[in-house]
C-alpha cells in the first residue's frame, strides 16, 4: 500500500511553470491532509464537473518511495474512479439531507414570523419609596464603585443584569400633575420634586425659591444678577444671529435648573440643558418638570451622545468645568460637537477677571494666567475671539479649512485626529486629545450656509443619505401625526408638553409636531444606521441611546413616549420587559404611550403593560394594515403603600 503524503487535485490547464507552484496549490487546490478519508476525498470530487473523461485531470502527486510516475497516475486513476462512485452516492444523499434541513428551517421560521409573541401575565410590584428618583446608570449608591478622577463615578454605569429591578417606581408621597406649559416654565409643584437641599444653598442667587406647595423660578442664576432675560439680551447684542434664525440649537453644559435654556425657549432657540446628577440634587430633574429639555450627563472621560457637528451654540455659564485641564480634552469635545461656524459663550471664571477676581477666592495672577491658557487652547483648535463684552466672551469656531492644515504639523497641540477617530461616534466613546476637521463634503452644513430656521425643518440635509427618502419620510410623518391626533386628541393641548421618540430615523414625528406647544427629544439607537446629524442639521435635538439600557433622566419626566417598531428591531438584543418597564420609570403618571408595532409583538406588549397598571387599546394603523398595530396606552397615577 502506497502512502501519499498529499495529493493536489485541478480540474482545467495546468498552471504556468513560472507560477510559484507552492502558492498556486495552497490557493487552488485541495490538500490531502485536508481529506484524511478517502469518503472526504469524494466530497470533493463531488462537488467538481468530472462526468467528462479525465483528460483535463492534473494531479501531482508526491510519494516518499521513489516509484514510477505512470504506476501511481494509474493507481490514482483507478482511486478516482472508485471515490466518484462513492462521492456520487455519498452527495447525493447529503444533499438531500441539507435539503430536508433547510426546507424544516424555512419552515419553523415562516411558522415563528405568522405567530404573534406570547408572554405570561405578571403584575410588576412597587418598588421601594426610597425609589422614587432612581436612575439606575447614574444611581449615587454605586458611586464608590467607580473612580474619584475627573468624576468618573458621575458618568453612566449600568446596573449588571442579576441586580436590573423587576418593579415599578413610585411617585412621591402627594404627587400631583405637572402644572401646564407655558406656566410651568415659572413655577411647579413642590411635591413633584421635593428637594430642600438646591432651594437652601441657591435661593440667594435667585435660582429658585419654595413658598407654600410650589417652586418658583425667577429666572436668576450665578451670572445672571439681573435675570437670565437682561442676560440673554445682551448675547443677542453679542451674537446678532440669535435673532434671525441662523441659530436654532444649543447646549448648556452645567445648566443649573435651565433659566438659560427655558429663556431660549421664548427666542425660537432649542437647548439641551446637560447637568450630571451632584449635589445640586435635581437640576435636570426641575428642568424637565417644568418644561424643558434637558438630559442627564456630565463631561468626564467619554465623549457626549450627540454626533459631531450638531450644535450652533454652546454655552458654559460658571459651569466650574476645567476647560485647560487634561490636555484640553473638554474643549475639545465642545469642538467635536459644535458646528462649523458654531459659537461657545463662556461667562464666569476667567472671564473679565480684572474686576471679578476678588469674588473668586484667588488671585489676579493666577486668573489671568488661566484666561491666557485658554485664549491659548482655544487658538490652537481654530476658535477665534468673537466678541466680549463684561462677563460674557464668545468664541466662533472656524469653517476655514485653512486654519486647519495649519495644525496638521508636527509637534502640534492638540494634533489633528486620524482616520480611525470617528467623529459621530458619542456612545460610550472615550475622549481624544485631537482635534477632528470639518468634513468639507459637508461644508455646507456649517452655520453661515445653512437653511435659517425655521425653513431649515424642512430642506433636505446635507448629510441625508438620499433626498428621495428623507422627503418620503418628511411626507409620511405628516400623516402618521394627523390619525394619532384622532386616536389621542390630547395631542397639540396643554397636556403633552415632553415628548420623546424613541427611535426616530430622521425626526419625522417631531417635525411633523413642530407647530404645537411641545418638544421633542430624539433618540437614536446606538446600533441603528447614524441618522441623529440629520435630526441636528433640520433644528431639532436628540441623543444616542440603546434601550437595552436605562435613558439618561429622572423618573416621571415625558407625558408622551413614542416607539416605531422598536421591539421588532431590538427585540433579539433587548428583553421586551426592561424596556416597558424603563418606559414606565420615565412616563408621567397619567401619560401616553404610542406604541406602533408589527402584529405579532402587539398582544405581547399589552400584556406587559396591564401589569405595569396601564390603559391600553390597540387601534389598526392609518393604512389599516394587518401585519402592523398601534397601542395606545396610559399610565395610571398610583401611589406607594409605603413611607418615603
Amino acid at each position: 500500500m502506497y502512502a501519499f503524503n498529499y495529493v493536489y487535485i485541478h480540474v482545467g490547464t495546468p498552471p504556468s511553470p513560472s507560477f510559484s507552484s507552492s502558492r498556486y496549490y495552497n490557493h487552488h487546490f485541495f490538500s490531502w491532509t485536508s481529506f484524511q478519508k478517502p469518503l472526504n476525498l469524494c466530497v470533493c470530487l463531488c462537488f467538481t464537473n468530472l462526468s467528462h473523461k479525465f483528460g483535463d485531470l492534473f494531479t501531482i502527486c508526491r510519494l516518499r518511495d521513489q516509484i514510477s510516475k505512470v504506476v501511481t497516475v494509474v493507481i490514482i486513476l483507478v482511486l478516482c474512479h472508485f471515490s466518484f462512485y462513492l462521492g456520487g452516492l455519498f452527495c447525493s444523499m447529503k444533499y438531500e439531507f441539507v435539503t430536508k434541513e433547510i426546507a424544516k428551517s424555512i419552515e419553523s421560521s415562516e411558522m415563528t414570523l405568522s405567530s404573534s409573541v406570547q408572554v405570561e401575565f405578571v403584575s410588576f410590584p412597587q418598588c421601594s419609596a426610597k425609589l422614587q428618583d432612581y436612575t439606575p446608570c447614574t444611581d449615587p449608591k454605586r458611586w464608590k464603585k467607580y473612580g474619584k478622577q475627573r468624576l468618573t463615578f458621575m458618568e453612566r454605569h449600568c446596573p449588571p443584569a442579576f441586580d436590573r429591578k423587576e418593579c415599578l417606581v413610585p411617585p412621591p408621597d402627594g404627587y400631583k400633575e405637572p402644572i401646564r406649559w407655558p406656566k410651568s416654565k415659572n413655577e411647579c409643584w413642590y411635591r413633584n420634586v421635593p428637594y430642600e437641599w438646591i432651594n437652601k444653598q441657591k435661593s440667594n442667587q435667585h435660582w429658585l425659591r419654595k413658598e407654600g406647595e410650589k417652586f418658583y423660578f425667577p429666572g436668576g442664576g450665578t451670572m445672571f444678577p439681573d435675570g437670565v432675560g437682561a442676560y440673554v439680551n445682551l448675547m443677542q447684542n453679542l451674537i446678532p444671529g440669535m435673532k434671525d434664525g441662523t441659530i436654532r440649537t444649543a447646549i448648556d453644559t452645567g445648566c443649573g435648573v435651565a433659566s438659560w435654556g427655558g429663556d431660549l425657549l421664548d427666542r425660537g432657540i432649542l437647548t439641551v440643558s446637560l447637568a450630571p446628577r451632584d449635589n445640586h440634587e435635581a437640576q435636570v430633574q426641575f428642568a424637565l418638570e417644568r418644561g424643558i429639555p434637558a438630559i442627564l450627563g456630565i463631561l468626564s472621560t467619554h465623549r457626549l451622545p450627540f454626533p459631531s457637528s450638531s450644535f450652533d451654540m454652546a454655552h458654559c455659564s460658571r459651569c466650574l468645568i476645567p476647560w485647560t485641564e487634561f490636555g484640553g480634552v473638554y474643549l475639545i469635545e465642545v469642538h467635536r460637537i459644535l458646528r462649523p461656524g458654531g459659537f461657545w459663550v463662556l461667562s464666569g471664571p476667567p472671564i473679565n477677571y480684572e474686576k471679578q477676581w476678588r469674588g473668586w477666592d484667588t488671585t489676579i495672577e493666577e486668573q489671568k494666567t488661566n484666561y491666557e491658557k485658554l485664549q491659548e487652547l482655544l487658538t490652537s483648535m481654530c476658535f477665534k475671539l468673537y466678541n466680549k463684552k463684561d462677563d460674557i466672551a464668545v468664541w466662533q469656531k472656524s469653517s476655514n479649512q485653512s486654519c486647519y492644515k495649519q495644525l496638521d504639523t508636527p509637534n502640534n497641540y492638540p494634533p489633528i485626529c486620524d482616520d480611525s477617530i470617528e467623529p459621530d461616534s458619542g456612545w460610550y466613546t472615550p475622549l481624544r486629545p485631537c482635534v477632528n476637521v470639518p468634513d468639507q463634503k459637508y461644508k455646507k452644513s456649517s452655520l453661515q450656509l445653512i437653511t435659517k430656521w425655521p425653513k431649515r425643518l424642512h430642506v433636505t440635509p446635507k448629510r441625508v443619505a438620499s433626498d428621495g427618502a428623507f422627503k418620503q419620510d418628511d411626507n409620511k410623518w405628516k400623516i402618521r401625526v394627523n390619525y394619532y391626533k384622532k386616536l389621542l386628541p390630547v395631542i397639540g393641548t396643554d397636556k403633552i408638553r415632553n415628548v420623546m421618540d424613541m427611535n426616530t430615523v430622521y425626526g419625522g414625528l417631531a417635525a411633523a409636531l413642530v407647530e404645537d406647544p411641545l418638544w421633542v427629544m430624539n433618540v437614536v439607537s446606538s446600533y441603528a444606521p447614524n441618522t441623529l446629524p440629520v435630526v441636528f442639521d433640520r433644528g431639532l435635538i436628540g441623543t444616542f441611546h440603546d434601550w437595552c439600557e436605562a435613558f439618561s433622566t429622572y423618573p416621571r419626566t415625558y407625558d408622551l413616549l413614542h416607539v416605531d417598531g422598536l421591539f421588532t428591531t431590538e427585540s433579539h438584543r433587548c428583553d421586551m420587559k426592561y424596556v416597558l418597564l424603563e418606559m414606565d420609570r420615565i412616563l408621567r403618571p397619567k401619560g401616553y404611550a404610542i406604541i406602533r408595532e408589527s402584529s405579532n409583538f402587539v398582544e405581547a406588549i399589552a400584556t406587559i403593560a396591564k401589569g405595569m397598571k396601564w390603559d391600553c387599546f390597540k387601534e389598526a394603523t392609518e393604512y389599516n394594515i394587518e401585519t402592523e398595530k398601534v397601542l395606545i396606552c396610559r399610565k395610571k397615577l398610583w401611589y406607594s403603600q409605603q413611607s418615603a
